[in-house]
């Protein structure tokens, strides 16, 4: 078993719609995707981008490759600190969970966070999800806010 992490190109949208739809699944808000998927794609490599992501292959003894996962990822601006990458999902399969993938994704975004010189990363994790919560705290340099509500317009 062989991982490789590589930048998304727009062929990866169908595989990484799939990986969004199992996200929601496990998030228990399925019906929460209503993305068209003309969209997402152009938004991602239309002429002007609003989101980038890298991708996680399998390439597997017989030489099948199979993403396996992906991080998603904008730059919001902090009135605050000023630039900073902005985590949108992370997303590891369930069979591949537990094997060092979320790491190389996560560490990828540490690498273009250091060499686009942005005052950080900012991300949301829902507050039961304990498997999320145990990786995150494996990055000593994490730290949690809980004094911020979300609020959102639909």
């Amino acid at each position: 078993m062989r991982i490789n992490i590589r930048k998304a190109k727009r062929e990866d949208c169908s595989r990484m719609m799939e990986l969004i739809r199992e996200l929601a699944e496990y998030e228990k808000a399925p019906e929460e995707v209503t993305v068209d998927f003309n969209h997402f794609v152009n938004s991602g490599f239309g002429d002007s981008p609003v989101w980038w992501a890298f991708v996680a292959e399998l390439e597997t003894e017989k030489n099948d490759i199979q993403i396996v996962g992906f991080a998603l990822y904008y730059i919001r601006y902090s009135t605050w600190k000023g630039q900073r990458l902005y985590l949108e999902d992370i997303l590891v399969t369930k069979e591949m969970r537990g094997k060092g993938i979320g790491k190389m994704l996560f560490e990828k975004l540490l690498e273009v966070s250091k060499s686009e010189k942005l005052a950080g990363i900012s991300w949301q994790v829902l507050d039961w999800n304990e498997p999320a919560i145990h990786f995150y705290k494996k990055f000593p340099q994490v730290k949690f806010d809980n004094g911020w509500i979300n609020v959102s317009i639909d």
